[in-house]
């Protein structure tokens, strides 16, 4: 089985820098990817991506990258649900 994605898109937030209790580094943002099939004279459309990255990759991003700023992202995709 193969689960890997790459997603081309902008920061729709600023990327939020956080510490887990054992002190490793954890960074979340989301990132806004256009819907390739826009009609004309239409409003262009995004899916929206949340983002989690880990200890050395997390601090790097958190200091290099904003909102606005066009990246690409490499990863796999997971899916998460909780109750409240």
């Amino acid at each position: 089985m193969l689960n890997r994605t790459i997603l081309v898109g902008r920061l729709a937030v600023d990327p939020r820098l956080s510490y887990t209790q054992n002190g490793v580094a954890v960074t979340t943002f989301r990132i806004a990817v256009d819907r390739p099939w826009a009609k004309d004279n239409a409003e262009q459309k995004a899916d929206f991506f949340p983002i989690v990255t880990f200890r050395k990759l997390a601090e790097t991003c958190a200091h290099n990258l904003s909102k606005g700023r066009l990246v690409a992202v490499e990863g796999r995709l997971q899916t998460r649900s909780y109750q409240a």
